[in-house]
């Protein structure tokens, strides 16, 4: 019985470290997705879920998960959620915790807002105008071989 009530400590220690990630991610991944831009839609939805939890005083299901296991492993279910237990009051007190969100959501709109500055320059301000299309000149009356334009490249070992 004790080995079982040992797997459902770690699940608890797994689940905590992945509510861990999550809220880390919640925080900067919007900045993650200056280097992997096809991320942003999970940050997206990520905002989302952190948004609706906090605007609907939903339980995470990785809280409900957490309690779960502690009760199977013999513990009393703990009756806040992880941000409640584990982060107000240890990483800001608790009478900050709206400044803390909204701390949050400056951080990601500014990390959207980063996003789109760096990859669509031209979001923030007018577009320089096309350049003007010429058509290639070719010598003689057929178009040269694909690659005939760059040098040609000796055979390795050879000087």
């Amino acid at each position: 019985m004790e080995g079982v009530a040992m797997l459902y400590r770690l699940m608890t220690t797994v689940v905590l470290g992945l509510h861990a990630l999550f809220l880390a991610y919640l925080v900067v991944g919007g900045f993650l997705a200056w280097r992997w831009p096809r991320t942003i839609w999970l940050h997206l939805a990520a905002a989302a879920w952190g948004v609706t939890v906090v605007a609907a005083e939903l339980v995470c299901p990785l809280t409900y998960l957490e309690h779960w296991a502690r009760r199977r492993a013999g513990e009393s279910g703990v009756g806040q959620g992880f941000i409640d237990r584990y982060v107000e009051g240890v990483i800001y007190p608790e009478r900050y915790a709206v400044l803390a969100q909204a701390l949050v959501a400056v951080l990601v709109v500014a990390s959207w807002a980063g996003l789109l500055r760096w990859h669509r320059p031209g979001w923030f301000r007018a577009a320089p105008p096309p350049r003007p299309r010429t058509r290639p000149r070719w010598r003689g009356s057929r178009r040269p071989a694909p690659g005939a334009d760059r040098p040609r490249r000796r055979a390795p070992g050879r000087w």
